[in-house]
């Protein structure tokens, strides 16, 4: 196996294929990464759960497939001087490295040893800007479920259909939708993808109007951003029926600037901290919302201006859950629809399509 190519060209591969090299394996080919080289050069990391595998310009003379340790062959590569990389192997997998005046030789591992990246079968699939892809992950991810007692949460919820592409999370505390448009859709179809995948997901995307492909198979998953491509595992279980569980009918309909709101919560929650945990109390009254925390570390009150009448309602929340929502809110202007202390709120834009909706369930407030 032989080729050159561009040092950063490289250095970029191999950190995106990096992300889903496992840390430590009983297979000790999955701590490494695939090289295969034909026309291109083509590197591949895989955990058994989520591989990735990126595609590079090369100068190939002799095609060949290989592994090589990733944490090793990361930093000879991080260390290089920005040049051309000459790579060769022998049939003993010996590697030798050059680049300027800097030489390395190591061992390969077989690419024999190396388990191969599930193949998707394309039963339904559709296309979407990377940029939206992008933000409808980070502006849903937060609200994913951590709690493997009910696994399937611990992913996002795909929907597709004439409304276009909603992505759903939920943690048992808060819930997060998000909605856009697709050009063309092959139907209507739904899957869930792992929370741990999809944040990669959103980091290979590109802030560009380029399109990234998503294709459903029986059991993976396809996600086809430019020259790289990830697949992983779909989740399987029963997810939230989230229509039925976002209560609309709310008598107390609340217009705020995010921006506001966020620095209100923030001066309370201030006394608020991992050991000091207390909820922020809101009471909603006319254009006014009258916010405070209290806990061993002090007090703290504050009021933001908003548009409307809450009629003095009392409700509490998580600092943190509320911040979260509201600075994941892609609109300067929110509407906050509430009913009694103890139900939901519910988080939507002002104007124009709904294509954004945040749930946070309120906390019981001690009198006092």
């Amino acid at each position: 196996m032989k080729f050159s190519c561009e040092k950063t060209l490289l250095q970029s591969a191999i950190t995106t294929a990096s992300r889903t090299v496992a840390a430590k394996s009983s297979i000790p080919a999955l701590e490494g990464l695939l090289l295969h080289a034909d026309h291109q050069l083509t590197v591949s990391g895989y955990n058994m759960q989520t591989g990735i595998r990126t595609r590079l310009d090369a100068d190939v003379t002799e095609p060949g497939s290989l592994v090589l340790s990733a944490r090793l062959f990361g930093e000879i590569i991080r260390r290089l001087p920005d040049d051309v990389v000459t790579f060769s192997s022998d049939k003993d997998l010996n590697v030798k490295l050059t680049c300027g005046d800097a030489s390395y030789d190591i061992l390969a591992l077989s690419a024999e040893d190396y388990p191969e990246l599930p193949e998707v079968e394309d039963q339904y699939s559709i296309r979407i800007q990377q940029n939206t892809l992008r933000s409808m992950i980070a502006q849903t991810s937060f609200a994913v479920s951590t709690d493997e007692i009910r696994p399937v949460h611990t992913g996002s919820l795909f929907e597709i259909g004439e409304e276009g592409l909603t992505v759903v999370s939920v943690d048992g505390f808060r819930l997060a939708l998000r909605r856009e448009p697709l050009e063309t859709a092959g139907g209507s179809f739904r899957f869930v993808a792992p929370g741990t995948a999809l944040n990669e997901v959103e980091r290979i995307c590109e802030d560009t109007d380029e399109s990234a492909a998503i294709t459903l198979g029986n059991r993976h998953l396809l996600f086809d951003v430019g020259d790289t491509q990830l697949i992983c595992r779909r989740l399987e279980g029963e997810f939230l029926d989230y229509k039925a569980a976002i209560p609309r009918s709310n008598p107390i309909s609340i217009t705020a600037s995010t921006k506001a709101m966020i620095e209100s919560i923030d001066r309370v929650g201030v006394v608020i901290s991992d050991k000091q945990k207390s909820p922020v109390r809101c009471i909603f009254k006319e254009d006014r919302v009258y916010m405070s925390a209290k806990t061993a570390n002090g007090e703290a009150k504050d009021v933001c201006a908003v548009s409307g009448d809450g009629g003095g309602l009392e409700i509490g929340f998580n600092n943190r859950y509320l911040l979260d929502a509201l600075k994941y809110a892609p609109a300067d202007q929110v509407r906050l629809e509430m009913n009694t202390g103890i139900s939901p709120c519910i988080i939507t834009p002002v104007e124009g399509e709904e294509n954004f909706l945040y749930m946070v369930l309120p906390v019981r407030l001690k009198n006092s």
